[in-house]
């Protein structure tokens, strides 16, 4: 520890510390634009001078180690005097924007001169204008406001891994610019918006829509992949305005995707807002009550065993418990599922589906080793960590397939099954990696899962795992990236139905075993429809509505609250921001009303008593004593076949998404990049 002096008061600090973080620890707030403590230390905008004893200039104080005996001033005027100096400077060439900034109202610029500005320029030159730069659908520019602090071309090179942004010009001709004028080529571009301290970059799609004291915010969780990020949605009366990212360490740190932040536009477009009914191929509103007589009447002429439901991507787990209690006891049928394809699983324990390591744990992994997965589009946040690991670690990363640019270097093979035999054979080179690493991280992709050899892949890297003592109490190293937010909370409520890991609803269903399909929330299904009645329940006009005889309107995840379980098994509530539009009820409340209806009794008698049911469920079911199973024992049968990365459409893999113009916009962005040869 060193021993400090900060304004006259005694201080310990940690060694290796700046002296702008010493202040910060003592309590001291010092003013700064250009230093943020996730990025490297830039020293430009000067902003935080503080004086030293002995030092007969101000020192930059996030460039200064602390060091022992220092004697730190911050509030003295020699310091006041400085700081206003640099604010002269800065303020000499920056426009009298804002009136009409959208950064207007949470500006740091605006902030600080309120302390260090003052009322009269000394400067009489023209002031400099700087022409505006194409970065794309999500972020607008106007570089005369740029202050020239790098936050954002340091975000771009060091977090998400793409140099694309950087400096032309010297002194008062400097300019940042993408190199080639295009968009970033990152999914996580946007947040240079949240890091910019001024109004030279943001939102684009939130342009002029509102002012930051008009908008309720909400703290709340994303749904746009199975990470749980956490995020703040801003409201302004029923519409969601923007999403921005809430801090937490342990899941997405300060950072959100693009798709996170932007297809919240999607929950305005292509609502459904009242009951409608199929008739001779023509939709026609309806009221609550003639849809629920209509499903009473199906389920009553319909055999318990004919009836299946299958849930969607963004479903919250109240809704899945309260559906799936709703089937078992109300209609006397099993025949629940959350897959819409041949996905292979084992529930028998809950760390054969979960992300185990945990996502803070990749920075502490040694070896990488990538099974059927593309974590940049799958989990964005998650591969921004895996990039961390490689900048801080150094981690060996291996590639069972080449799946293109993941910002890191890592090792590409043929992506044969044939290897995860010689692997678990001892009988190839990673095995001796995979042993001799203290932390590995085997991360399985849903790619992975999809293939004749699927159980063999998955169980006998779990046995090779357990026997090489990779699989303990202080480390797990078995990995799986789940697909969507929901797919954790449907596991761990049971809602599937299988044997050896199949998939039996689907299979029924595709032979057309099935007469009654309720589809809560399901638009990734497809099979040819012939005499099935099917209804669906949704936010969304979609693929699912599309298909439906009956069509019941619920709420998107803005619009209730609900719990959501993450990939590594974090359960965490999503918080109502809005309201449904029109007739849309909640969907545990349709439920609990259509359950009524059918047998004259409600479910449960309010969301509380949903809630204490589902959470005191979860409770035992993280308490039982699974069967312990031995792989070896168990019948694997092997394919030798090539693994082939799904290609799943990033910006369109959800209702939500593909109703989003912003969505739209920005995979239109791509498809011209990649026409013109110019993606990176």
């Amino acid at each position: 520890m060193l021993k400090l002096k900060i304004n006259n008061k005694d201080v310990e600090v940690e060694e290796g510390l700046t002296v702008l973080q010493a202040c910060e620890y003592a309590g001291v707030e010092i003013p700064k634009f250009c230093y943020h403590e996730k990025l490297s230390i830039a020293g430009n905008c000067r902003m935080c001078l503080v004086e030293i004893e002995k030092s007969p200039k101000p020192i930059a104080s996030c460039a200064t180690p602390a060091v022992e005996g220092m004697n730190i001033k911050t509030n003295t005027s020699f310091v006041e005097k400085a700081r206003k100096g640099v604010m002269e400077f800065l303020l000499a060439n920056h426009p009298l924007d804002c009136p009409v900034c959208d950064q207007g109202g949470e500006c740091d610029l605006q902030d600080q001169s309120m302390l260090y500005g003052i009322d009269k320029s000394r400067y009489k030159e023209n002031k400099r204008a700087v022409p505006e730069k194409n970065m794309g659908p999500l972020i607008k520019t106007i570089m005369t406001r740029c202050i020239h602090c790098t936050r954002c071309i340091r975000f771009a090179t060091e977090v998400a891994g793409v140099p694309e942004l950087g400096a032309i010009g010297r002194g008062e001709d400097m300019q940042i610019t993408t190199y080639l004028e295009k968009s970033m080529q990152s999914e996580l571009s946007a947040n240079v918006i949240d890091l910019c301290p001024v109004g030279a970059l943001t939102s684009k799609p939130y342009v002029f829509e509102a002012r930051p004291w008009e908008l309720k915010k909400t703290e709340t969780i994303d749904v746009m992949d199975a990470v749980g990020s956490n995020i703040r949605v801003d409201t302004y009366g029923w519409e969601v305005k923007r999403v921005l990212p809430k801090i937490n360490e342990d899941i997405n740190g300060e950072w959100i995707s693009d798709k996170t932040r932007y297809a919240c536009d999607g929950l305005l477009n292509q609502r459904l807002d009242s009951p409608f009914i199929n008739r001779k191929g023509k939709f026609t509103k309806c009221s609550w009550k003639e849809a629920f007589e209509l499903i009473k009447s199906k389920v009553k002429s319909t055999e318990p065993d004919k009836i299946c439901g299958i849930s969607g991507d963004l479903v919250n787990m109240e809704t899945l418990y309260i559906f799936k209690e709703f089937f078992n006891k109300h209609l006397n049928s099993k025949n629940l599922e959350f897959r819409n394809d041949y996905i292979y699983i084992n529930p028998e324990k809950r760390e054969n589906y979960l992300f185990n390591s945990s996502i803070n744990g990749i920075e502490e992994s040694d070896f990488i080793f990538l099974i059927g997965t593309n974590p940049k589009f799958e989990a964005t946040i998650l591969n921004a960590r895996i990039r961390k690991a490689y900048l801080k670690n150094k981690t060996k990363i291996i590639s069972l397939t080449d799946v293109g640019d993941l910002t890191y270097p890592y090792t590409k093979l043929d992506g044969k099954t044939d290897i995860i035999k010689e692997i678990i054979n001892d009988q190839h080179s990673i095995s001796s990696i995979i042993k001799e690493a203290k932390k590995p991280l085997i991360i399985f992709g849903q790619s992975s899962l999809s293939l004749k050899s699927s159980k063999y892949i998955f169980e006998s890297i779990k046995t090779y795992l357990i026997k090489n003592k990779k699989i303990s109490e202080n480390w797990n190293s078995l990995n799986i990236i789940s697909d969507n937010a929901s797919t954790i909370g449907n596991l761990d409520l049971g809602f599937y139905q299988t044997i050896d890991g199949a998939n039996q609803v689907l299979e029924n269903l595709k032979n057309h075993k099935y007469d009654l399909v309720y589809l809560l929330g399901q638009d990734s299904l497809e099979f040819n429809k012939q005499n099935e009645f099917i209804i669906y329940q949704g936010s969304h006009g979609d693929k699912g509505a599309q298909i439906a005889d009956l069509i019941l309107p619920g709420a998107a995840y803005t619009e209730q609250n609900g719990y959501f379980t993450n990939l590594e098994g974090k359960l965490q509530k999503a918080y109502k921001a809005s309201y449904p539009p029109g007739e849309s009820k909640e969907d545990w409340l349709i439920i609990n009303e259509l359950t009524q209806i059918i047998n004259e009794k409600k479910i449960f008698k309010n969301k509380e008593e949903l809630e204490s049911s589902m959470l005191n469920y979860l409770n035992l079911y993280k308490e039982k004593n699974f069967k312990k199973t031995n792989s070896e024992k168990i019948n694997l049968e092997f394919f030798s076949e090539k693994i082939l990365i799904k290609d799943k459409d990033y910006y369109y893999s959800n209702p939500i998404a593909r109703a989003s113009k912003t969505m739209f916009y920005c995979k239109n962005e791509k498809i011209n990049l990649k026409s013109t040869g110019t993606e990176g």
